[in-house]
């Protein structure tokens, strides 16, 4: 069976035609990135450390990411920092206890110059069932997005 030269032809190229087919697929059917249209509304996707008591949660739409840290201050309140690579113009956020409850929004504050640091002390949310929903504006644009408060809550297996 290996002596046929059209088989063993066969068996090196299929698999060079495979990647050419999946990589010509790829750019045939993929949407093609767009800069950000002033006026925008724009959803950002959290990151999967956001599910988790991490302390930390990633959000990002494209080349956008923020990054909230939460800080315990007392027994019921909370620090938020807001960190990013551009210079927003404002960050407003607020906590609900559930999805569809709607609560008013609080204005972050900027602890730099370059606005790309910002923060805020805001109630502790009352289970890790509560929803966090950012609004960023930055460039005329808005970044809209949701996440579960599980990673406010820092443990890590070293605490026991």
């Amino acid at each position: 069976m290996l002596t046929n030269k059209h088989f063993i032809a066969a068996l090196l190229i299929a698999p060079i035609l495979s990647i050419i087919a999946y990589l010509a697929t790829d750019i045939a059917v993929s949407e093609k990135p767009q800069p950000a249209i002033k006026g925008q509304s724009y959803k950002m996707v959290s990151q999967s450390n956001c599910r988790y008591t991490s302390g930390l949660c990633n959000m990002e739409n494209g080349d956008f990411k923020i990054k909230i840290r939460s800080e315990k201050i007392g027994d019921d309140q909370l620090e938020l920092s807001l960190r990013t690579e551009y210079a927003i113009e404002g960050v407003k956020l607020s906590i609900a206890d559930s999805q569809t409850q709607n609560t008013p929004p609080t204005d972050m504050k900027p602890l730099d110059q370059a606005g790309k640091s910002w923060h805020i002390s805001l109630p502790k949310p009352n289970s890790s069932q509560s929803w966090l929903r950012v609004v960023v504006q930055f460039g005329g644009s808005l970044y809209y997005g949701e996440t579960q408060t599980a990673f406010v809550k820092y443990e890590t297996l070293f605490t026991d």
